[in-house]
């Protein structure tokens, strides 16, 4: 586990907020994230929920495939991530909320960004960041 979350930080959850709110859509996109490269560029994602689900893709797999589309790398890697929901109509309470990424999301990031803060909502400590490997300790290897 990391530091707690800076100030900076909030530009991130402001980013994904902002995105699901805009383009909240039953059954299509409840989840939102966004991304910061070292260069402090800000790229968001939008979950596309599909009827067939295994075709669906998930916010932080599109934020992370539109930053290496726009030049993220080893020269300006994904340094922050975080992922946002917005509840169902049907829900008592209407707040976006911070969630933690996939299982699949989370074997993505140790692939494409295993140094990045994963900004998480932890019901005892308020707002923390971890590491991908924090969140997925025993990372899926390829054998040679």
């Amino acid at each position: 586990m990391t530091a707690a979350i800076t100030p900076d930080d909030q530009a991130l959850i402001d980013a994904a907020t902002a995105l699901i709110k805009r383009r909240y859509a039953v059954g299509r996109h409840h989840i939102a994230a966004a991304l910061r490269t070292r260069s402090g560029k800000i790229v968001t994602g939008l979950h596309l929920d599909t009827y067939v689900g295994r075709a669906s893709v998930c916010a932080e797999a599109v934020a992370v495939g539109q930053a290496m589309a726009d030049g993220a790398g080893p020269d300006d890697p994904i340094t922050d991530i975080v992922s946002v929901r917005h509840p169902r109509p049907t829900e008592q309470h209407q707040t976006v909320q911070i969630v933690a990424p996939c299982g699949i999301c989370r074997e993505m990031l140790r692939d494409f960004a295993p140094e990045a803060r994963v900004l998480l909502a932890d019901a005892e400590q308020g707002l923390r960041a971890y590491h991908p490997s924090d969140l997925l300790p025993l990372k899926y290897h390829r054998q040679p």
